[in-house]
């Protein structure tokens, strides 16, 4: 090949590789704007549907036939056009209810789609449990599946919950990330599992629902890993479960124990995650955190084991079924509390 030739060549593949480049801003752009009307279209939306339930408010007085009218006469006007069943019209207008004399809601209800919403009007009935959902609905793109597996098993009651040393032990601005990322307590109803179980069998059953295991673990976490070896001195040790936590950066190991929590249980884990820091993190990333669970705990044996302890750790607890145990209500902060945990989500 001359070098003519070959110049034209070395040209047409540097042309190529820009326009490789050209078209991918093309394209990342024309999704830019597609979200941007998409998100514009859902304000709008949600923002007449609201409006449609005020005016019905404003004219119940003539009586409840006046939806089933409306609806009629809107899905005539506009045929073709989803949304102003008689249901849907009563939905309206509960939503309004439940929102007219709170600002904050009001703002929320616009970042995410009418049928989420409708899942949290309906399936919350605390105003704080409400905007927990909404913000955190906005903040990971929950799917409607996603949210209601998260509120039927009581995520929000379990962030109130958990079990952290993360104040004293991970960056100021990853804290709040951070308590997100564990739950105080962990549903493996997806497991067919007896109540006897052994700890072998409880991480094999995790692997084989592995995509259900990392839904309830909050949908940030990818799998690196189960009986994952780390050496030292010419002696293996074996982690349980190796995660990451796509938002944090970091390696999440997990250790899984079909008893009580043990003091000792922190001390294994801190020796965990100091091997991790040293031999497996990648530059970049941040600070490896260890999560503990157990069938059960005591709380304040748990506070002491963490008190003085360096390395980020959670102590969380796991059930075969979604019920949330009434002993652990007395637990749940103040209302003030909650509203100051839900402000941090922001």
């Amino acid at each position: 090949m001359s070098y003519k030739e070959k110049r034209k060549e070395e040209i047409k593949l540097l042309v190529e590789k820009e326009y490789h480049h050209f078209l991918l801003e093309i394209k990342t752009r024309i999704k830019e704007a597609q979200y941007s009307a998409l998100k514009t279209v859902n304000t709008e939306l949600v923002q007449l549907y609201q409006d449609i339930g005020k005016k019905i408010v404003e004219k119940q007085e003539w009586g409840k036939s006046i939806v089933e009218t409306l609806a009629k006469d809107l899905q005539k006007e506009f045929p073709g056009i989803m949304g102003f069943s008689s249901r849907n019209l009563w939905n309206m207008r509960n939503f309004y209810l439940t929102i007219k004399d709170n600002e904050k809601l009001q703002l929320l209800v616009a970042e995410i789609s009418w049928v989420k919403n409708l899942i949290i009007m309906e399936k919350c009935k605390d105003v704080l449990e409400k905007e927990f959902y909404l913000r955190m609905t906005k903040k990971f793109g929950w799917t409607k599946d996603v949210l209601i597996h998260q509120i039927e098993n009581k995520s929000y009651e379990k962030y109130l919950l958990n079990q952290t040393n993360f104040d004293k032990t991970v960056p100021i601005k990853y804290q709040n990330q951070a308590k997100l990322a564990v739950k105080d307590e962990y549903t493996f109803d997806f497991l067919e599992l007896g109540e006897e179980h052994s700890e072998k069998e409880l991480e094999t059953a995790l692997m084989e629902k592995i995509r259900r295991f990392l839904i309830e673990m909050g949908g940030l976490f990818c799998y690196i890993g189960n009986q994952y070896r780390l050496e030292v001195n010419n002696k293996e040790y074996f982690i349980d479960l190796l995660l990451y936590h796509r938002k944090l950066k970091c390696l999440v190991a997990l250790e899984l124990k079909i008893g009580e929590f043990a003091p000792e249980f922190a001390g294994k884990m801190q020796f965990y995650l100091s091997l991790l820091d040293d031999t497996v993190k990648l530059d970049g990333e941040n600070a490896s955190i260890g999560i503990i669970i157990c069938k059960s705990k005591d709380r304040t044996i748990v506070e002491y084991a963490l008190k003085e302890s360096k390395k980020p750790i959670g102590v969380s607890t796991y059930k075969l079924t979604a019920q949330l145990p009434k002993n652990l209500l007395k637990y749940l902060p103040s209302t003030e509390e909650i509203a100051r945990k839900l402000n941090d989500l922001i």
